[in-house]
């Protein structure tokens, strides 16, 4: 099982930019989808984005559409989401996973959610 630690997360103004990477060990993450979800105090869970390698396309939730980016480079076996124009209501932990199972933005974990990265946007 393909071990994942979040980090980039930080306080930024709305409208600024972060990138959020996610470093895996233990096993390959090419040619598998992989994902990004969020969750904000008193919120329910919410998938981001998520990447199918092997055919090198990607999906998001509409709310973040044309702001966030997400990218994966295999040599370094790392995932990123790139996130711009952020907004306050982007403020919420940001998790990453190896998918089982990917449906349009929406990523089964294979296991559980990594620990996490904290954005705050400020307004």
């Amino acid at each position: 099982q393909v071990q994942l630690v979040e980090s980039g997360g930080g306080t930024v103004p709305a409208g600024g930019s972060l990138t959020l990477s996610c470093a895996a060990s233990g096993s390959s993450i090419a040619d598998r989808c992989m994902g990004w979800s969020r969750q904000a105090p008193g919120k329910e869970r919410e998938s981001v984005a998520v990447i199918f390698s092997f055919s090198n396309s990607t999906a998001y939730t509409e709310s973040v559409k044309g702001r966030f980016t997400i990218s994966q480079d295999n040599a370094k076996n790392t995932m990123y989401l790139q996130l711009n124009s952020l907004k306050t209501e982007d403020t919420a932990m940001y998790y990453c996973a190896a998918c089982t199972h990917c449906s349009g933005a929406w990523c089964r974990p294979e296991g559980s959610w990594g620990q996490g990265t904290q954005v705050t946007v400020s307004s």
